[in-house]
C-alpha cells in the first residue's frame, strides 16, 4: 500500500504543479489586464467542479479553488453567455439590467462594453501569459543551475549513417556547421533535426588538422520531450562526455539569461508550428497528439530523470526542479499557442470574433456563436479523446491488458 501511495505521488504531484502553475500563470494574464482596464470581475477559479476553498477579495472578487485541478476561468461580471460574446440583443439586454440595478456610471466596467482592443488584449493576455512564463522559466533555470553543455566531439559514429559517409572519425571535435560556430553538442543536433536531406558543411578539428567535411543529414521520425515522433534530421553521432573538456556547465547573466529564455521559447515555438505544419500536410501521423495522459507520462519521466545521477538529496531536489521548470517552460509555450488556434472555445476564437466585430461594426450574431462553441467544444472533446487513446496505447496498460486477452 506504501509503495502505491508512493508512485501515485511521484505521478501525480509533478503533473500537478505543471499544470497548476501553467493555468494559474494563464487565468492570471486574463485578470491582470482585465482589472488594469477597470473590468468588473465576478470570480478567479482554479479547477472546476464545487469549491474546496472560496474566498472574498476587498475588491468584491470569488477566489475559488475546485475539486478537478484541470483547469481554471476568470468570470467577468454579466458573462453568461457560453462563448463569452453576446450578440446585439444581449448587449441591449445587459445593458438595460445594468443601469436598472446600478446606474448608467456602471456600464463602463463591463467586459462587453469595453473597447473591442480593449477585449482582445484581454483574450491574448492569457497566452502571452504563458510564453512569458516559458521565458522567465527558462531564465531562471540558466540564471541558477545553468545549461549542461558537451562539447560537440564525436564519441561513436554509427555504420552506414550520414557521418560516416561524410567521413567522421570518433575523437573528432565539429567547431561550426556552415559557419556557424558550436558552443555544445545540442547545437548540433539542433541544426542537424532541422535539415534533413540538406548537405551540410562541417568544420573539423582532428588532432592538429582542420578538415572541412559535407555531411547530408538522413530523414528520419524523432521524438520529442512528450515522446511524440516528428520527422527530422539524423547525423549518426554520439557524443562523448567523458572525452577532453566533459560535460560543462554554462552559466548566465541576469540579462542574458531572459535573452537564452526568449531564444529557447523561441525554438519551441517553431517546433510546434513546424510539427503542426507537418501532421496538416500528411508527414506526421496523428497519433503523435498526447492529452493530458501523455503530459502526466512525460513529467514523471522529466523528474525522475533530473533525479538520476545524483549525490544527496541535495542535487537530486535541484536536479529534480530544474528538469521540471524546463518542462513546465516547454509545455507552457504549447498551451499558449493552442490557445491562439482560431476556435470559439479558446482564446483564438474570441480573437476571431471580435476581428468580425470590428470590421462588421456589430457583434457575431447569437445563433452563429451558439453553433461555434458547440462545435468548438465537440472538435477539443474529440481531439481530447483521440489524445488520451493514443497515451494509453503508448502506455503499458494495454500491453498489461494484451497478456491475457492473447
Amino acid at each position: 500500500m506504501f509503495a502505491l501511495a508512493h508512485q501515485a505521488v511521484n505521478w501525480v504531484a509533478p503533473f500537478l504543479f505543471v499544470l497548476t502553475l501553467i493555468v494559474t500563470v494563464h487565468e492570471l494574464g486574463h485578470f491582470l489586464v482585465a482589472r488594469s482596464f477597470g473590468v468588473a470581475i465576478d470570480s478567479f477559479s482554479l479547477g472546476f467542479g464545487p469549491a474546496l476553498v472560496s474566498w472574498r477579495d476587498r475588491g468584491g472578487v470569488v477566489w475559488r479553488i475546485g475539486w478537478v485541478p484541470l483547469g481554471g476561468y476568470v468570470k467577468f461580471a454579466g458573462d453568461e453567455n457560453a462563448a463569452s460574446v453576446p450578440d446585439a440583443e444581449d448587449l441591449a439586454e445587459l445593458r438595460r439590467a445594468i443601469i436598472a440595478s446600478q446606474g448608467p456610471a456602471a456600464v463602463r466596467r463591463y467586459y462587453h462594453f469595453k473597447p473591442i482592443w480593449q477585449r482582445a488584449l484581454i483574450a491574448a493576455a492569457g497566452p502571452a501569459a504563458n510564453f512569458l512564463l516559458a521565458i522567465g522559466l527558462f531564465a531562471i533555470v540558466l540564471g541558477t543551475v545553468g545549461r549542461p553543455i558537451e562539447p560537440a566531439r564525436v564519441g561513436t559514429v554509427v555504420p552506414g549513417s550520414a557521418a560516416a559517409a561524410a567521413g567522421l572519425r570518433p575523437g573528432d571535435l565539429i567547431v561550426s556547421v556552415d559557419g556557424h560556430a558550436l558552443a555544445a553538442f545540442d547545437e548540433l543536433a539542433a541544426m542537424v533535426r532541422s535539415h534533413p536531406g540538406v548537405p551540410l558543411t562541417l568544420s573539423v578539428r582532428r588532432g592538429e588538422a582542420n578538415l572541412i567535411l559535407v555531411a547530408t543529414p538522413t530523414r528520419e521520425m524523432i521524438k520529442d520531450e512528450l515522446g511524440r515522433s516528428a520527422p527530422g534530421g539524423k547525423l549518426g553521432v554520439a557524443s562523448d562526455p567523458t572525452a577532453s573538456g566533459g560535460r560543462l556547465r554554462q552559466h548566465y547573466g541576469p540579462i542574458e539569461a531572459i535573452g537564452a529564455g526568449a531564444a529557447m521559447s523561441w525554438d519551441v515555438l517553431k517546433l510546434t508550428i513546424e510539427a503542426l505544419g507537418e501532421m496538416i500536410q500528411g508527414h506526421i501521423s496523428p497519433s503523435n497528439l498526447s492529452g493530458p495522459l501523455g503530459i502526466a507520462q512525460a513529467t514523471h519521466a522529466v523528474a525522475k530523470a533530473g533525479a538520476a545521477g545524483a549525490h544527496g538529496l541535495g542535487d537530486e531536489i535541484i536536479g529534480v526542479a530544474a528538469n521540471l521548470l524546463s518542462f513546465t517552460a516547454f509545455i507552457s509555450v504549447n498551451i499558449g499557442f493552442m490557445n491562439l488556434m482560431p476556435i470559439p472555445v479558446l482564446d483564438g476564437g474570441h480573437l476571431l470574433f471580435y476581428a468580425y466585430e470590428a470590421v462588421a461594426r456589430r457583434p457575431v450574431a447569437a445563433a452563429v456563436q451558439a453553433v461555434g462553441f458547440r462545435v468548438g467544444l465537440a472538435l477539443l472533446l474529440g481531439l481530447m479523446l483521440f489524445a488520451t487513446t493514443n497515451d494509453l496505447l503508448r502506455s503499458s496498460f494495454f500491453h498489461f491488458l494484451g497478456g491475457p486477452l492473447s
